[in-house]
């Protein structure tokens, strides 16, 4: 698959599902709440690591740096 994920993009995601690892371990965040919290974490850092994300390829989105 093509990377559609740009390096801006790439850094939000990685702060985001950091910041909400840390709050659900930090208890901020229980019960069912902090489980949905977790995977869409879990989703945003996976997606980060491999610079690909289904629904931006659905979408037709590309935040990558245009090659010239």
């Amino acid at each position: 698959m093509k990377k559609n994920i740009g390096t801006i993009d790439r850094v939000l995601r990685i702060f985001f599902a950091v910041d909400i690892i840390i709050l659900y371990y930090l208890e901020t965040f229980t019960g069912i709440l902090g489980a949905i919290l977790l995977v869409i974490g879990g989703i945003f850092l996976v997606t980060s690591i491999f610079r690909i994300c289904p629904l931006y390829t659905i979408a037709g989105i590309n935040t990558c740096a245009k090659e010239e």
